[in-house]
């Protein structure tokens, strides 16, 4: 089964994706933009992982909305590897995604050293419960803890030339998740 489920890159990316945001719900064309993939090839990768039970769909309208298996065996140890195999930038990355968001990166003290226990994260976008929960989630499989700003894209932009603050983050050394802080 694991040559099966790791087979493809595209699937990985799915299942990464669907695995870090289990409680959202997302439709061919959707996954197909955030990954930046033909969508011909997300619907067969799709069909597979829900022939094996990994995922789950749901006809609504016109639309066939796909969303990860919690009830699936593997459910857990396959989000574990994904979350691993990643690493923690890689587990935001896939969070980030799925999410409205803008952009995100690292700052401060981890940026220079991965084993700091505090992570400092820029997040251009909403806080929404599905990423606050998300984030819930990695802190305990990584062992770290996050101090996040969450900004709105249009404050971000006005203050980035003003603030002091957020104008020496930038120019500091930062790791980038997602996104552009253009």
């Amino acid at each position: 089964m694991l040559k099966i489920l790791f087979s493809s890159s595209t699937r990985v990316d799915i299942l990464s994706l669907l695995l870090n945001n289990a409680n959202e719900k997302f439709y061919i064309r959707q996954i197909a933009a955030i990954l930046k993939r033909n969508p011909a090839g997300i619907k067969r990768e799709l069909d597979r992982l829900e022939e094996m039970g990994l995922v789950t769909s749901e006809k609504v309208a016109n639309l066939k909305y796909f969303q990860a298996n919690k009830e699936a065996p593997l459910f857990f140890e396959l989000k574990s590897i994904i979350a691993k195999s990643l690493g923690l930038s890689g587990a935001l990355k896939s969070l980030f995604r799925g999410n409205s968001v803008r952009a995100a990166f690292i700052y401060g003290p981890y940026v220079e050293d991965d084993e700091s226990p505090v992570v400092d994260l820029f997040i251009i976008g909403p806080s929404t419960p599905a990423i606050l929960m998300g984030l819930q989630d990695i802190e305990k499989k990584f062992n770290k803890s996050f101090n996040c700003t969450f900004m709105d894209y249009v404050e971000f932009k006005a203050r980035k030339r003003t603030d002091a603050n957020i104008k020496r983050i930038l120019q500091g050394k930062k790791i980038n998740l997602f996104g552009s802080m253009r």
